[in-house]
């Protein structure tokens, strides 16, 4: 089945199975920021953004991003950067592995909410998983990028 979309600015058009999900997809053509930890929707690593809101392309069927705005990692780089210098400067950044997930995450919270505090940011990023860090890191590190204090 042929696809249509737009991944990271880009008009592609790709022959994908009716089966085929879009993290397999993505991952086939390059984006390799796209992981996979789990396959079950439960870990948040492998989020990407299809028309600017957060999905699990792991339980995302390919076929469902015809006619849409798909973004990954790469095409949100200079802003990741930005958070993945915070990140590492508070001693979040261990294995990397979840890293493109919440990093996606944190790139939409800030999209979205225009004020937060722990428990919202807590609540936003409660899908994504990680084995290193233990949270407490990664939430100092995403207060700082938000420039909020928690309150």
């Amino acid at each position: 089945m042929l696809i249509n979309a737009v991944v990271n600015g880009k008009k592609v058009s790709w022959e994908v199975a009716k089966d085929e999900m879009l993290a397999d997809t993505l991952r086939n053509h390059g984006l390799l920021s796209v992981r996979t930890g789990c396959d079950t929707g439960n870990c948040g690593i492998c989020t990407v953004w299809v028309e600017g809101k957060p999905v699990l392309s792991c339980s995302t069927l390919s076929f469902r991003v015809d006619g849409k705005s798909v973004t990954t990692l790469e095409g949100v780089s200079k802003e990741a950067a930005k958070f993945a210098e915070i990140l590492t400067a508070e001693g979040a950044e261990q294995c990397g592995f979840c890293s493109p997930g919440l990093i996606m995450n944190v790139l939409a919270l800030a999209r979205e909410l225009k004020t937060c505090g722990d428990e919202e940011i807590n609540h936003y990023l409660a899908g994504n998983l990680c084995r290193c860090t233990g949270y407490m890191g990664q939430l100092r590190a995403v207060k700082k990028y938000l420039g909020v204090d928690g309150r």
